[in-house]
């Protein structure tokens, strides 16, 4: 029904800091697959043929991943945005694309989820409205990190309230950032502005007797928006609250644990709990591995200990690291003595 989509790849990711400092936000790995990999593959498998992405930090890595032997059967294009023009500015930025259809898709880069997209653009073209906003139900003191959607009885929109404070939060529902768009949406964004959906186009959409539809997701949703959220994103798909093409979630005794390709692991290496390896990783002899994430190139010298860590691309550690109170997160390029981290 829909063969063209925007994906908003522009975000700088400084929540995710360290781990972004060398390596943009869409192109961060979940079970060792760059999360933009697997949202090309999910809207290539739901019929899209047409991709186009906004992109600002470290852009080049993302042209050149998608653009040139892509991973992913998928035609790319892309713009590159000097300066940040907020979520609407970008998807304005990219209204050429949009030309010969009436509809399109527009969706996070840094979205985890397993929504069932054919079913949200169904919603759309069945309520005829100009927007439709999938939306997804998260604990209720959860609610001031997200903005916050109420639904009226009729499946529309009634209010937006941003980040709310929990006890002022007139829903639990938030917005997922996965939309449908008629090209209408276009007359409400203006050229060259910095201009935000939540902040400007949605309330300007309400004002002007517009109506946003509504379609509630009940399968998984995530961001990876914070260290939190990307640590809990890894343990969700290794224990396969969403699905992802991987090859080879393995469990050992108390572990659940994925080894990327071209990783060498002593036979004496114990694991446990939820352990995410990379490609081209060296495990040494004795090496002790707990709640776990290691990207790629990362060598970690016999006898150590690592538990609750995250450590990205090639890092050497040759002392024990452990996360007592929260989990320790190593950046890229680091070689770590004396649990100096």
């Amino acid at each position: 029904m829909i063969k063209k989509a925007m994906v908003m790849a522009a975000g700088v990711g400084s929540r995710l800091d360290p781990l972004t400092q060398k390596i943009p936000k869409p192109l961060v790995p979940v079970l060792n697959k760059p999360v933009m990999d697997i949202l090309l593959q999910k809207l290539k498998d739901y019929g899209i043929e047409k991709v186009i992405a906004n992109t600002h930090y470290l852009a080049q890595q993302i042209q050149e991943r998608y653009s040139k032997n892509s991973p992913v059967d998928i035609q790319f294009e892309y713009i590159h945005e000097d300066t940040l023009s907020g979520t609407a500015g970008g998807v304005k930025k990219c209204e050429f694309f949009f030309d010969d259809v009436e509809d399109f898709l527009v969706v996070s880069a840094d979205g985890l989820h397993d929504a069932d997209l054919e079913k949200i653009i169904r919603s759309h073209k069945e309520s005829g409205c100009i927007a439709t906003m999938a939306i997804s139900a998260v604990a209720h003191e959860e609610v001031c990190h997200y903005g916050v959607v109420v639904p009226s009885a009729e499946h529309l929109v009634s209010e937006f309230q941003e980040k709310p404070d929990i006890e002022e939060a007139k829903s639990n529902y938030i917005n997922t950032g996965i939309y449908v768009f008629n090209k209408r949406i276009f007359d409400f964004i203006p050229e060259g502005q910095k201009y935000d959906f939540a902040k400007n186009v949605f309330p300007s959409l309400l004002a002007a007797g517009e109506k946003i539809n509504v379609y509630r997701i009940y399968s998984y949703w995530s961001d990876i928006g914070t260290i939190e959220q990307y640590i809990q994103s890894n343990i969700d798909a290794l224990n396969r609250k969403v699905l992802i093409k991987t090859p080879g979630i393995m469990r050992k005794f108390n572990s659940l644990y994925v080894v990327g390709e071209d990783t060498r692991i002593d036979s004496s290496v114990q694991l446990s709990g939820n352990v995410v390896i990379g490609n081209n990783c060296s495990i040494g002899k004795n090496v002790t591995l707990e709640n776990v994430i290691l990207w790629d190139n990362v060598k970690i010298a016999p006898n150590v200990t690592l538990k609750n860590v995250v450590c990205a691309n090639n890092t050497i550690i040759n002392s024990p690291v452990e996360g007592k109170n929260k989990w320790e997160i190593i950046g890229p390029d680091k070689v770590i003595e004396y649990c100096n981290v």
